[in-house]
């Protein structure tokens, strides 16, 4: 394993908030990048759970590079800029060596080492300020952030190196063999199970909840082609109407720099010192951005469709030069969210397993409820084979730019038709090359 996997980050002092206030609010930017190597008392627990988000929110994960992944390899996006790296992915000819599958593959392997740190250590406190409560709540945290890890691990490289205990130094991981799929997804559940027993029953945004365990575990089953169970936790938090639903137009989530909208079930916030990388490579040079990537001319001709993009035309703007770019994150300073689930997620994941469970009727009632706030006209898909391919072209839209399009087609096989990669090899990336050299013991991924 490579250093940079592992990190023992050192223990810095922070202002910390009240007990109320850490699990009520946003995560602060204001704070260490800790990995929990140290807990001791509720001060340092406390720290190292914001820790994990911070983990969560960095640019080698969901503040970029791991993203960028999922919407580059899709078909909505060409290459504009001077990366050659970036061009890897929209021609779906990753090589080893490519610097953003290094990033990412460490920035989630580092999100997951300081999870374990709080699930090990969180519980044997005996500081009597950190209470049983408090306990459940940021081991339940680290739990459901684990289980967020090793799904994104799964759906990007198939299986991997499960490691449940912390890391003190890279060799305690050398030698590990990797897991089969099934192994990894099934340590995916085994987390969501025991995050969902830990979890407060609330409502947050910026932290995980029972609630927000329920949605990730809606998408876990869709990915494991568990239609009932993918039917059943998306229902348990759509029927939560008072704290989730969609947002009309679609673009009053994020347009009007809104946060916290009934839209999210988690966002990850930012700050001027601690911005959205995500900006920077959408936006052109006129907003001081350098649009190393935009929208292509097949998406902007259906987003910009009335009767099929209807009022996610949002979604891009255009230069007085006349230049298209994706304008999901705007802000200057760049402190755009990234949205890691909306409730948007969860009707059309309940959509289409209930087109898979042929309730048809019921798929394309919960289609539509997306669409009526897209402000398009209702579906007219008839059959099973139709309403799969709708509920896919609505999510193609829907999740233009948070990093959909690329899994939804690998996990239905469409990737062949669609995107042309005939090649089984491809559907998943390779293994950093630095990471193989470094563990002969981690095996590469066939045709890499």
């Amino acid at each position: 394993m490579q250093t940079h996997k592992y990190i023992l980050p050192l223990l810095a002092s922070v202002l910390l908030l009240s007990c109320k206030k850490f699990l009520d609010v946003q995560p602060q930017d204001a704070i260490s990048d800790e990995s929990g190597a140290v807990i001791t008392d509720k001060a340092s627990a406390e720290t190292a759970t914001r820790g994990l988000y911070r983990a969560l929110s960095a640019d080698a994960y969901y503040g970029s590079n791991f993203v960028s992944i999922g919407y580059l390899s899709g078909d909505n996006i060409v290459w504009t800029g001077s990366q050659s790296i970036i061009q890897q992915f929209i021609s779906h000819n990753v090589r080893a060596d490519n610097a953003n599958i290094a990033s990412a593959w460490s920035g989630i392997y580092a999100t997951i080492n300081r999870a374990n740190h709080i699930i090990a250590k969180v519980p044997a406190v005996t500081d009597p300020l950190l209470t049983q409560q408090l306990k459940n709540q940021f081991t339940g945290e680290a739990y459901f952030v684990r289980a967020l890890g090793y799904f994104d691990l799964a759906r990007t490289w198939g299986g991997v190196q499960i490691t449940l205990t912390p890391t003190i130094t890279p060799a305690d991981k050398y030698g590990i063999k990797r897991s089969s799929l099934d192994q990894t997804y099934n340590q995916v559940l085994s987390d969501l199970v025991a995050a969902d027993s830990l979890l407060p029953a609330t409502t947050n945004r910026f932290r995980a909840t029972q609630k927000t365990a329920w949605a990730l575990r809606a998408r876990y089953h869709l990915y494991r082609q568990q239609w009932a169970d993918a039917e059943a936790y998306a229902t348990k938090v759509i029927a939560d109407s008072a704290n989730y639903k969609l947002v009309q137009p679609y673009s009053a989530f994020f347009a009007n720099n809104a946060t916290a909208t009934s839209e999210s079930v988690l966002e990850l916030s930012y700050s001027a010192t601690y911005p959205n990388s995500h900006r920077n490579s959408w936006q052109p040079p006129a907003n001081g951005g350098t649009r190393q990537w935009a929208p292509n001319d097949a998406f902007l001709a259906l987003v910009n469709d009335p009767a099929i993009g209807g009022n996610r035309s949002a979604l891009v703007a255009k230069t007085s030069a006349g230049l298209w770019y994706g304008n999901l994150y705007y802000r200057s300073p760049a402190t755009d969210p990234a949205f890691v689930i909306r409730i948007a997620e969860l009707w059309l994941i309940r959509a289409e397993a209930r087109a898979q469970l042929n309730n048809l009727s019921g798929a394309v009632s919960d289609l539509n409820a997306v669409r009526s706030r897209a402000g398009v006209p209702p579906s007219e898909a008839a059959t099973q084979s139709a309403l799969l391919l709708a509920i896919e072209n609505e999510r193609r839209l829907e999740f233009a730019f948070e990093g959909h399009r690329w899994y939804d087609l690998v996990r239905t096989n469409r990737a062949a038709a669609v995107l042309g990669v005939t090649n089984v090899n491809k559907l998943v990336l390779p293994i950093p090359a630095g990471e193989v050299l470094n563990d002969t013991d981690l095996e590469q991924n066939k045709g890499y």
